[in-house]
């Protein structure tokens, strides 16, 4: 195993250690230095050519790291990702410089999940409107959506789609999924019907998100497959701005195909504040905070921290993404 007693390490996860105060020591008693972001929001590229230079491990937030901020990595071995998703991560050229790339399965299933339902709460029985409204001093009468008995739909049955169906059986929900390798087992288990893409998009009620962002799901929600859309659904994405066409999704709420939708991740974060969706009036935001829980941020932590120094040391890690 080797000695790492030298190794410098870029920390640009923000989040990282702010619920569990012990994961930086712990970091920092195994390297030679630890490097935290100071900015408060991802890397820029410019940022990446003053901070990467001389650093062997990299636990990365959202930041992007491209081939042009990979040139810029001398000394790089690892990138952890502090998250689940890679898509703002160039595999490839990480591949070419011999970095392996690393990420966090699972560690914020249940976060995300938690967010994802809120959404579909908040959407279902009008909560932001009428907390303003009454805040306003009005007190107006709103009709909502029982979950009971409606459908939802799984885009996604991975590790935070298992975790929504669960919540959602327990508000007495009928749960369709489609996923390319689906969990038969945990669909039985849960009582989830696995089905093709477009009869979730047909028969679904409330329609969540849940698809990592690859070139095959690019897009997915486009003005062609909306087609299938079951009119007035609601709509929750909590997985990748990508997988919607902003311009088709704006269309199809100002026709009424899609009652509502409720999103935490879109393609510029954070948005420009003149876009449409944002002043909506069935648009609902959050600003990309599925992860952030304590239980979340912890997790994710842990497992960033355990697989970076495996690489460091010349080990396997956990969480491999690379071959």
């Amino acid at each position: 195993m080797k000695d790492i007693s030298s190794c410098r390490v870029l920390v640009t996860a923000r989040s990282f250690g702010t619920a569990d105060p012990a994961l930086k020591p712990y970091l920092e008693e195994a390297v030679g230095e630890v490097v935290y972001n100071p900015f408060g929001r991802p890397f820029s590229c410019e940022e990446f050519e003053q901070y990467l230079p001389g650093m062997d491990g990299l636990i990365a937030g959202v930041d992007v790291i491209d081939e042009k901020v990979l040139n810029m990595a001398d000394r790089l071995r690892v990138i952890a990702r502090h998250g689940t998703g890679v898509d703002q991560v160039d595999i490839q050229a990480a591949l070419d410089r011999s970095i392996v790339v690393t990420n966090t399965p699972g560690a914020n299933a249940a976060a995300v999940a938690e967010l994802a339902f809120g959404l579909m709460l908040a959407l279902a029985r009008q909560i932001p409107e009428a907390a303003a409204a009454t805040k306003a001093g009005n007190w107006p009468h709103l009709d909502g959506f029982t979950l009971e008995g409606h459908v939802l739909g799984l885009m996604g049955f991975g590790a935070v789609g298992q975790e929504m169906a669960r919540r959602a059986a327990g508000f007495g929900m009928a749960i369709l999924a489609y996923d390319p390798a689906p969990v038969e087992a945990a669909a039985l288990e849960l009582g989830v019907r696995l089905c093709s893409p477009q009869e979730v998009l047909e028969e679904a009620g409330f329609l969540s998100l849940h698809m990592p962002l690859i070139d095959e799901t690019r897009g997915f929600l486009n003005t062609q497959t909306m087609q299938f859309l079951k009119p007035g659904v609601f709509l929750i994405n909590t997985a990748r701005s990508g997988l919607v066409d902003e311009h088709a999704l704006l269309q199809a709420l100002n026709q009424g195909l899609i009652r509502g939708a409720a999103m935490d991740v879109f393609y510029k974060e954070p948005p420009d504040p003149a876009s449409p969706l944002l002043s909506h009036p069935a648009v609902l935001v959050t600003p990309h905070l599925g992860a952030h829980t304590d239980g979340a941020v912890n997790n994710m932590g842990r497992m960033a921290i355990e697989n970076c120094l495996a690489v460091l040391r010349g080990l396997n890690p956990p969480n491999r993404v690379t071959p």
